[in-house]
């Protein structure tokens, strides 16, 4: 048997990158996928990527999955996504929090509505989304949140500073919403724990190369040597989201760490491994 075998997964952000990565590797491992984005069709969005791509290479290796074009920033919108997976499989086992809107901009020049919006994908819609799943896990006594999280909630540390303009300038706001993520997948995952809920919190090691980090120039293209392939958060994020409870609960880790300590990884670099994590991670 495969690892999700039958097991109902809501993916968001799915259209492209490190979603649309972790949607297809869980439908080889037998999960029914709910992938979850803005982009229906390539050329919906200037990046590359799109729901009906993703769909289209898990069916192609006869995988199950279907795609919900929603705009998760609107809590109507959550209710609906969750709602079409009942619908198309049943309740939702595993949920994975991968979508994110990012500005990278200083606070002086943040416009507020951005501001806000920001907010509303990368922390108001896990919250949630994770509300309205509970409802089943909860009964079921069964199930797994998997958040996703970013190295940009490490921040910079106390003054002086001498290279304010550096390459984490304008990552106040997406900084501040990760850390508040982990800090959640924390609280949420002691509340739950009575309940046989996991819930766990991964974040990249290295810069991951997406349509998105290149945008940006995180990166400077899919090979960048800087970089790690999105395979590597695949492959965590499924190990997160079928270990045992008491192995990973409330667990806020990195890729290429989680990889290698559990022998899946030979060599590990990056974040967790040869810098240190968010204090979270460490707790």
């Amino acid at each position: 048997m495969s690892r999700l075998d039958g097991k109902v997964v809501v993916v968001t952000g799915a259209s492209r990158g490190i979603g649309a990565e972790i949607a297809r590797l869980f439908a080889s491992e037998g999960a029914r996928i709910i992938c979850a984005a803005r982009t229906l069709r390539e050329g919906d969005h200037q990046l590359a990527g799109s729901l009906e791509t993703t769909v289209a290479e898990i069916r192609s290796k006869d995988g199950e999955a279907t795609p919900v074009a929603v705009n998760i920033s609107e809590p109507a919108e959550c209710e609906r996504l969750i709602g079409a997976a009942h619908e198309t499989y049943g309740p939702v086992d595993v949920l994975v929090n991968n979508a994110a809107l990012t500005y990278f901009l200083p606070v002086q020049e943040f416009p507020i509505n951005r501001w806000l919006r920001s907010w509303a994908v990368n922390f108001h819609a896990p919250f949630i989304l994770s509300q309205i799943v509970l409802r089943d896990m909860i009964r079921e006594r069964s199930g797994a949140i998997v958040n996703i999280s970013s190295g940009a909630a490490v921040g910079p540390g106390s003054g002086p500073y001498k290279n304010p303009t550096g390459s984490t300038s304008g990552g106040t706001c997406y900084g501040a919403e990760k850390a508040a993520i982990e800090r959640f997948t924390q609280g949420l995952a002691s509340e739950v724990y009575q309940h046989s809920i996991s819930v766990t919190c991964l974040s990249p090691s290295q810069v991951v190369p997406t349509p998105g980090t290149v945008y940006h120039r995180l990166v400077d293209g899919p090979d960048d040597p800087r970089g790690e392939p999105p395979i590597l958060m695949a492959r965590a994020a499924l190990l997160l989201a079928t270990e045992p409870l008491d192995a990973v609960t409330g667990r806020v880790t990195y890729s290429q760490q989680i990889l290698k300590e559990y022998g899946l990884l030979p060599e590990a670099r990056g974040r967790g491994v040869e810098t240190r994590g968010t204090g979270y991670s460490e707790i």
